[in-house]
């Protein structure tokens, strides 16, 4: 009945479409509210028995199906039946140390405690760990920063681990490496027999992901770090943070390479007061600086990431990295999820290969989880399990831990399937043919570069920021597929590609993510479009030429007169009444999310940072609050983990836009 009535509603429609077309040109008149990401892809919440406290490390799912949970309390459990209603759970291990990762290989579970991977088996078969093995040990100072992360099973049955960097004690800043291999990957071979150090560069190395057979990492924004991103990482590679390369000198080093040989690139910045202490060091505007790509010039160890995670957008804690499985969440297979600690969700990426180096789109995918991503894993029945955690850390999602399922409803939702490179532009795929129409129009497409620098400052604000500009574009025939030319690419950049304008063709369905972020490593070779077989149709440039036309006849008719003097004049007061008014949340919502401040920030609910209507109740001045985005002070918020950096790179027009409507939710 629900089909028929659908089929009568588009029939009659058509009829009425010539009627309604002096009305609305741009929609048909059928077109229906475009659905969101929960509307294909289900959060689910699995319930742990009263009393335990799933704050996840490692998740990994047994041949049989039955999920390994780890938390960082140090618990081991084993969850029998985890995708029916009433998973059961048993523990099968307890007091290990920080435990973040969990894998499974031949009848024994292995975990990364704080100094060793640990071999766990049941050998009396009554459902608990009676045998515990220390397979490798590793140094540990005691700094509550050095996080051990993993491990990751390679194809041979070896082990990848990696190890977070502490932090100084004056210098509370400036991440280092206290003890051997802390801010390294290291590859410990099956039988725990042999450690070799694999690569350094690392400060926060949580997420650990094997793709294809291929060792990759994701990494968070901090000293040395621009914003997060994932590494493809070999061995003898560099990835960036300088503190590990302390241990280069060791015999069985893969690399050479110095920190003072990075220092000459670029200033450390250790710098002490008048009073002989060090200043931490801060953004500063209108310098000299040098980026990522600038540097691995003079230093070719370098490993620049094969996709960035613009911070603040796609994320701010970037965590693990899980390949999809082919037929799993429809037309995603062969694909990867990252997950995001801080925001609470998890991106979708997709890595092409071009002269030899991985690079690739990353886009927004789901969020709302009930607390921050840390650990995924894959069900038999093609669900994801989210392991969730925020202790000492913060997250969007306001509980402290979680074990959630997401699940996808079958349905196929409009999106950019794939982002490729072309050597004039790119190629995107898309999971349902577009409307033709929108998507020949130039319009609908706008690209926009930019880059990170690269320096010992905590993050860094986007830089060398320019438009690129779409010169033609192309439709398939089927519809799946459009070729755009797009002007002034730039390699080792990253392009933000947004598609507002592009419609699905049966419902006219705007994108669920229109947006995709693009790290351009390498130009692709190949033939290049020709002019003459591209739309260049521009509905918004026609629109604004016609507009311009039609004010010009009509200012050529009109004389000035007192009565036009006092509307100009009336207009003027009220503009500037305008002005003097709180700007509304649409008016801000562009700059809340350009500068990245709703990564922390929600209008009613305390997220990483405050909520901005607490923020509002401190009764600051629309000035103060302008001095405190420049120049925080952390010791106003007591009791929050993530100190706000300084963010002097904004506009003070944009920034006293910002605090006058924190001010209005008073």
């Amino acid at each position: 009945m629900k089909n028929i009535s659908q089929k009568l509603f588009k029939k009659a429609a058509l009829y009425l479409l010539p009627l309604s077309a002096a009305v609305t040109q741009l929609a048909p008149a059928y077109a229906q509210e475009t659905p969101k990401e929960e509307d294909y892809f289900r959060i689910m919440k699995m319930s742990a028995p009263e009393g335990t406290l799933l704050e996840v490390g490692g998740l990994t799912v047994l041949p049989n199906g039955d999920l390994g949970v780890a938390t960082r309390r140090g618990d081991i459990f084993i969850v029998e039946n985890p995708t029916s209603r009433r998973p059961f759970f048993r523990k099968f291990a307890s007091g290990l140390h920080e435990v973040l990762g969990l894998v499974y290989k031949d009848g024994s579970l292995y975990c990364a405690q704080r100094g060793e991977l640990t071999k766990m088996t049941d050998t009396n078969m009554d459902g608990k760990a009676d045998v515990f093995e220390t397979v490798y040990a590793w140094p540990i100072s005691g700094h509550y920063h050095e996080y051990s992360f993993g491990p990751k099973l390679a194809p041979d049955g070896s082990f990848f681990v990696s190890g977070n960097v502490a932090f100084g004690d004056e210098e509370w800043w400036r991440g280092e490496s206290r003890v051997p291999w802390r801010g390294w990957m290291m590859h410990i071979s099956a039988d725990g027999s042999k450690m070799e150090p694999w690569a350094t560069g690392m400060r926060s190395p949580c997420g650990l992901g094997m793709i294809n057979g291929e060792l990759f990492y994701t990494e968070n924004q901090g000293d040395w770090m621009g914003s997060g991103g994932i590494w493809h990482v070999r061995k003898g590679d560099f990835v960036g943070h300088p503190a590990g390369l302390r241990w280069a000198n060791l015999p069985n080093s893969p690399l050479k390479l110095t920190a003072e040989q990075i220092y000459a690139q670029v200033d450390e910045r250790r710098i002490k007061n008048e009073q002989g202490r060090y200043i931490k060091p801060e953004n500063r505007i209108n310098e000299n600086f040098k980026t990522m790509f600038e540097v691995k010039k003079a230093i070719p160890e370098l490993r620049l990431p094969a996709v960035w995670l613009p911070h603040g957008v796609l994320g701010i804690s970037n965590s693990e990295m899980v390949a999809i499985p082919e037929g799993f969440f429809g037309p995603f297979g062969g694909q990867a999820l990252v997950g995001d600690q801080g925001q609470s969700k998890i991106m979708r990426v997709v890595l092409e290969k071009v002269k030899g180096e991985y690079q690739g789109v990353a886009f927004d995918f789901r969020s709302n989880f009930q607390s921050g991503v840390l650990r995924l894993a894959w069900a038999k029945d093609g669900s994801l399990f989210v392991g969730e955690t925020n202790r000492g850390w913060g997250s969007a999602g306001d509980a402290n831990e979680g074990l959630q399922r997401l699940v996808w409803n079958n349905r196929v939702p409009f999106e950019m399937r794939t982002v490729k490179a072309m050597p004039d532009g790119f190629e995107i795929e898309f999971t349902l043919p577009v409307d033709k129409k929108s998507a020949s129009d130039l319009a609908s497409y706008s690209v926009e570069s930019f880059i990170y620098k690269y320096h010992s400052v905590y993050g860094s604000p986007v830089v060398n920021n320019d438009t690129c500009e779409v010169k033609g574009v192309k439709v398939s025939e089927d519809g799946y597929k459009v070729r755009i030319i797009v002007d002034n690419m730039r390699q080792y950049y990253i392009h933000n590609i947004t598609l507002n304008g592009v419609r699905e063709r049966d419902n006219f369905y705007s994108l669920v993510h229109p947006t995709g972020y693009y790290t351009l490593n390498n130009f692709q070779d190949g033939a290049k479009l020709s002019m003459n077989e591209v739309s260049t149709y521009n509905s918004e440039k026609e629109a604004k030429a016609k507009a311009e036309a039609t004010a010009k006849a009509e200012a050529a008719k009109t004389k000035a007169s007192a009565a036009a003097a006092a509307k100009a004049k009336a207009a003027a007061a009220s503009a500037a009444k305008a002005v003097a008014k709180a700007p509304t949340y649409e008016e801000v919502k562009p700059l809340l999310a350009k500068f990245t401040c709703n990564a922390c920030h929600n209008p009613d609910k305390k997220q990483v940072g405050p909520a901005f209507r607490d923020i509002a109740k401190r009764n600051y001045t629309n000035d103060m609050m302008v001095k405190l985005i420049y120049n925080p002070n952390p010791e106003n918020w007591p009791g929050y983990a993530t100190e706000m950096p300084p963010m002097p790179q904004v506009p003070k027009a944009d920034a006293l836009k910002i605090a006058g409507w924190i001010n209005s939710l008073k």
